[in-house]
């Protein structure tokens, strides 16, 4: 007779249970940034917008779930009049190809370090690509903990078309690309759906 009383209980408890948590960006100190290079020097820049939905466990991230989207327009390398370039048809066309996303597929552990596989779209190319993020855990300057995740990888630009066009690229611009990304955040459990009173009478 308890078992049957129990068991309600239980199942209905179960979608609370196993919902994830929500990973909130630090975007002050969030960083989606790269480095291109010419013959001559290195072109570092960074991307100023953006928005992640990213929802799992950091204790066990099978099944998580990772969405970045990156304002293509918000692309800075300090240098003003280089930046409307960038922006312009010759390299990432941001007005025809507003935005920069990433959509994970699939999320596991490899030793020390996260892999996420899953399909960058830019400039109007899709590709899969394989992200390995080194995790750490901290508190951060308000006592709050916080996590962060790092990742390197090289990208050949060419390979979505960025600067196929333009003759200064293909004079000296280099193909591959250096991505550096930190994300910084904070994990929090799922709001909880507000229940119904108890003996609530329907009229």
């Amino acid at each position: 007779m308890r078992l049957r009383v129990l068991l309600p209980a239980l199942l209905l408890a179960l979608p609370v249970m196993a919902q994830a948590k929500v990973f909130h960006l630090d975007e002050n100190h969030t960083v989606f940034g790269f480095k291109a290079s010419t013959l001559l020097f290195d072109v570092p820049g960074r991307f100023m917008k953006f928005k992640a939905d990213i929802s799992g466990d950091p204790a066990s991230p099978e099944g998580s779930k990772v969405r970045i989207d990156i304002d293509a327009k918000s692309i800075n390398t300090a240098i003003q009049s280089r930046d409307e370039h960038l922006r312009s048809p010759d390299f990432f066309d941001a007005a025809t190809f507003p935005r920069i996303t990433f959509t994970s597929s699939t999320i596991r552990k490899e030793g020390e370090r996260l892999l996420v596989q899953g399909t960058l779209q830019m400039h109007g190319v899709s590709k899969d690509l394989d992200l390995s993020f080194e995790p750490a855990e901290g508190m951060n300057g308000a006592g709050q903990h916080t996590w962060s995740y790092r990742a390197m990888l090289i990208l050949d630009r060419l390979a979505f078309g960025i600067g196929a066009e333009s003759v200064a690229a293909k004079i000296s611009l280099k193909r591959p690309v250096e991505l550096n990304l930190l994300l910084v955040g904070f994990f929090e459990e799922p709001p909880v759906a507000a229940k119904k009173a108890p003996g609530a009478v329907r009229k």
